[in-house]
Formats: C-alpha cells, structure tokens, sequence
C-alpha cells in the first residue's frame, strides 16, 4: 500500500533512517542488560520529555503524567537493540524485551546509559516470586506513594536527574516527578512482586484462573476473596488484602500526589465500581447487560 501524504513521508524517512543506522551492525550491539531501573517509553524525544525548552519542564498531560512513560525495566532486563534514533545524543535506542511484550504502533526506546551492552543474548532476569506475606507487607509499605503513569518503582530513579540535569534546581515534589518515583495500579502490584507478575492489566485480565463473581452483589462477592485476588478490568487493577479490604493507585488529577496508593474498605469499592460495571466470570470489554465489565482473577495459590 502506498504511503500518502506528508504523515506517510515522515513514517517512510524514520523507517529508513533507524533501518539505515541498524545496518551498521558495527556501532550498535544486537542485545543489552539493564544496569540500572531502565525507564521505557514510546517516545524518542527524551530532551523534549526532560526539561522541554526552558530546561526544567517536564512534557506531561494536565495531571502531570508523562504517557509515553511505558515502564520501568528491572536492573538485570534484557533488552534487543533494534536500531537508534538518528541524530539522538546521548543515543537512544529503540527495543523490544520479553519484560515488556505489549505491541507498539511507533517502538519503545531507552536511553543507551541504562544499559550494558552484549554481544551475544543474556539469560533473562532471574524471577522469584516473593511469598504472600512478603508481598503484603510490601503492598501496605507503599501507601502513600503518588500516583505516576507507568510507574514501577515508588522511589524513582535519581540517575534521570543525573544523565537530564534540569537547568535550575527543582523543589523536593518536583525532584520526585522528575525522578518517576511513584506507581500506578498495575506498578504497584508489578513492584510488590518483584517483576513478577504482568506489568499490564490488559494482560492481568485473564492472569491466573478466573474466580465465579456473576450474579452476585458486592457483599457476595466480598465473601470469596482472598487476599492477592484482583479485582481487574482493562485499565485499572484493585488488590485484594483481605476480606474487608483492598490497595489500588488510583489517578485523582489534581489532588496532591494525584491520588496515589490507598487502602479503602472492599465493599465500598465493589459497591462503587458495581455503579458503572457488571461482574462476569471471563473478561469481556461489554457485559451481557451491555456494560462494561470486570472479572477477578485468583492467580497466587
């Protein structure tokens, strides 16, 4: 098919461009590892994300949100270099891993610092699931922590001040948005587990074996929880703590910290998602009473 118009010629230039730069196998390794909590993004433009025109403003939505924020890769995530972005200094690399295997319409991109090169292919990161207490104890220590779009790591990552020093020095609450410290929903659970579990919940909705909730109000459903049960749909994720309570992030724009990480009681939060969604047993976009609609999924035995 033909590419038409001025979007197409661009697409035609970056497609020939990073496969020019790929084709010099001499300068860019094939594989890498993490070095440090890579930060992943779907945008190559990362002096225009870190500090934009006046060196100190960060390119985010209303609420602050950096959207192109993909995830954070763990230290020891192995990474294959797919070319680089032409012109970029310090480079930036487009990539693809195993620790991220969601489609890209445009790529996902790190800057090359994060990284070791390889040259051969790394065994992937060692994965340890911690056990259930662990990972409540770990849940409930990060109460408090700001909601942030993509986020994975509630202390962020102080080499983003480093490697894109701001041009004037930020206050504490900048210096923690700038640093990508804080979680969003499923961050927080992806942290509380070590990388273990599915950074995204596109992929958390069908995540372990499904819990019988159809037909039942939220007091009925509150009943056969256990605790690490999700409460899960395609764009958010509740955590189960216990009978009588769950832990989400949640985006409040425009309070402090944009809501952030929070304990609320589980039949409230059922009785207010059960106000705009239908339980079902197997995850489907619209419910048979043609509402959106929510599953739980039982996925630590």
């Amino acid at each position: 098919m033909a590419l038409r118009g001025l979007t197409g010629w661009v697409l035609l230039w970056w497609v020939v461009a990073v496969s020019a730069v790929s084709a010099g196998a001499g300068e860019l390794p094939t594989y890498a590892v993490a070095r440090l909590p890579t930060p992943v993004f779907s945008d190559p433009a990362f002096p225009r994300l870190f500090g934009g025109d006046d060196g100190r403003t960060l390119r985010s939505d209303r609420c602050g949100q950096i959207r192109s924020l993909e995830f954070i890769a763990p230290v020891g995530s192995v990474f294959t270099i797919r070319g680089a972005v032409p012109g970029s200094s310090p480079a930036i690399w487009q990539v693809t891993t195993a620790e991220y295997p969601y489609p890209a319409k445009g790529g996902y991109f790190v800057d090359h610092r994060f990284l070791d090169p390889s040259p051969t292919q790394p065994p992937e990161r060692e994965r340890t699931l911690p056990g259930r207490e662990e990972i409540l104890r770990r849940l409930m220590a990060a109460q408090g922590a700001p909601y942030v779009w993509g986020g994975n790591i509630r202390a962020g990552i102080p080499d983003l001040i480093t490697f894109y020093p701001p041009s004037s020095p930020l206050s504490a609450d900048a210096a923690l948005t700038w640093t990508l410290a804080g979680l969003d929903c499923s961050g927080l659970l992806y942290e509380a587990t070590k990388g273990v579990t599915p950074r995204n919940t596109s992929a958390l909705v069908t995540y372990g074996s499904g819990v019988a909730i159809a037909g039942r109000d939220p007091r009925g459903i509150a009943a056969l929880l256990r605790p690490l049960d999700l409460i899960v749909w395609n764009g958010h994720v509740m955590i189960v703590l216990d009978r009588e309570r769950i832990i989400e992030s949640r985006l409040r724009c425009g309070e402090p910290g944009n809501g952030g990480v929070a304990v609320r009681p589980l039949v409230q939060a059922l009785s207010e998602l059960m106000s705009t969604r239908t339980p079902v047993d197997k995850y489907r976009e619209q419910a048979p009473d043609g509402r959106k609609s929510f599953v739980v999924r039982r996925w630590y035995r």
